[in-house]
């Protein structure tokens, strides 16, 4: 068998925890599609060579569609924590000035609230999942909502 034509399983899965860096910032499409833009900040801390603590800290943008987006919007705040599950996402566009631009996001697939539920909730402690159903699943679907006209923001 000849090792051109074996074929690796691919998988784009990303799982990050961190905390909001900014209020979630929810648009419609002009076909009236909820989108949710937010980004977390994700800590990693480690030894330097020294002994001494260190922490270097990502700061990963997130994409939520449909009525998660909405849920999004109204129960996140920044410095809230969160759990998303989802799949990267890579775009690339040209500014007015025609330079071009690229950057990676992830388009979640579940956001899990971890904060406390707000104004005296059943269980404080409970976190909220808000599985992002109706998140466009083909490259082809999120064509119209990144199509520089639509992009909300």
């Amino acid at each position: 068998m000849s090792t051109q034509n074996l074929r690796l399983p691919e998988q784009n899965s990303i799982t990050l925890v961190g905390r909001l860096t900014h209020d979630p910032e929810v648009r419609f499409t002009a076909k009236g599609q909820a989108v949710c833009r937010f980004s977390i900040a994700v800590n990693r801390r480690y030894k330097d060579q020294a002994g001494a603590w260190q922490d270097d800290t990502s700061f990963v943008p997130v994409v939520v569609w449909g009525d998660s987006a909405n849920r999004c919007g109204e129960r996140l705040k920044k410095g809230g924590p969160v759990h998303v599950e989802g799949r990267l996402q890579s775009r690339a566009w040209e500014t007015k000035e025609g330079q071009k631009r690229t950057s990676l996001e992830v388009i979640a697939r579940r956001v899990q609230f971890l904060s406390k539920a707000a104004e005296g909730g059943a269980d404080a402690d409970a976190a909220e999942d808000a599985p992002a159903a109706n998140a466009p699943a083909a490259p082809a679907a999120a064509a119209d909502a990144t199509d520089e006209d639509e992009i909300p923001f």
